[in-house]
């Protein structure tokens, strides 16, 4: 996914302290939450307004990004709340790994230091809290809850929200955090089957129209065309769609 201007979240005053939704109010929340994402017309639209939402929904989040981590080390930053956020979500962070095995993480935090916070080994939320272990970077960030949109045997995409008080996260932080990303993740898989729909339209109109380019060029018939098409697209080792792309963009520059 390409990158996007950030979407700036309204601060909140750290010693408010947690939101904690709860009952018809939460199911209330939810409910616009979740018709808020289905109205977003792309996944990336999607990602964008969860982002969003976490920062105003989650009992404590003051800021909120979307991380998708490649099997082994490789990551990138698809969503973010803030220019903070999305500094902190360049750097690999290892709690993230916790997630190929449980939806949640959270990190129970020492105090914040000037340049980020001494937190806890990453736990599945609701277990007890161990030992420190791990460095939170960024600023002034001294709580971590990190919840797992989606999951295949390659790629995780997480939503990671953030707080600069620490002990943040409760379980209620995290009960709150995953009735959200259900919403979040149904909306995503939605995004993408429309986007995959529109694409494969796309595709074979554009494998129509290279085909009518070669039944004219070549005097044959659509399925010798489509054939020839096929060959073509197997011997140059170029996926189909791209070559009836560059048959369709020639056939126009020569009218």
């Amino acid at each position: 996914m390409s990158d996007f201007p950030a979407d700036g979240a309204e601060p909140r005053d750290p010693g408010a302290g947690p939101r904690a939704p709860s009952g018809f109010e939460l199911a209330e929340a939810l409910a616009l939450a979740a018709r808020q994402l289905h109205d977003a017309s792309t996944a990336q639209g999607t990602l964008r307004t969860a982002v969003r939402l976490a920062v105003r929904l989650l009992p404590g989040a003051e800021h909120a990004a979307v991380t998708v981590v490649d099997r082994g080390d490789g990551h990138r930053t698809v969503a973010w709340s803030d220019d903070l956020v999305r500094t902190v979500q360049g750097t690999s962070l290892p709690y993230w790994t916790a997630l190929w095995h449980t939806p949640v993480v959270r990190l129970p935090d020492d105090e914040a230091t000037g340049t980020g916070a001494r937190a806890g080994t990453a736990i599945p939320a609701g277990a007890d809290d161990p030992d420190t272990g791990i460095l939170l970077p960024g600023p002034g960030l001294a709580s971590a809850l990190a919840l797992r949109l989606r999951a295949d045997r390659r790629r995780l995409t997480v939503l990671t929200a953030y707080a600069r008080l620490p002990r943040v996260f409760d379980d209620t932080a995290a009960q709150v955090g995953r009735l959200f990303t259900a919403h979040v993740s149904l909306a995503l898989e939605s995004a993408t089957e429309r986007e995959q729909l529109t694409e494969a339209m796309r595709t074979r109109d554009l494998i129509g129209q290279a085909t009518g380019v070669l039944m004219e060029r070549l005097d044959i018939d659509a399925a010798e065309a489509f054939g020839s098409l096929v060959r073509a697209s197997q011997r140059e080792n170029v996926k189909l769609r791209d070559l009836a792309r560059r048959l369709v963009d020639e056939s126009r520059r020569t009218v």
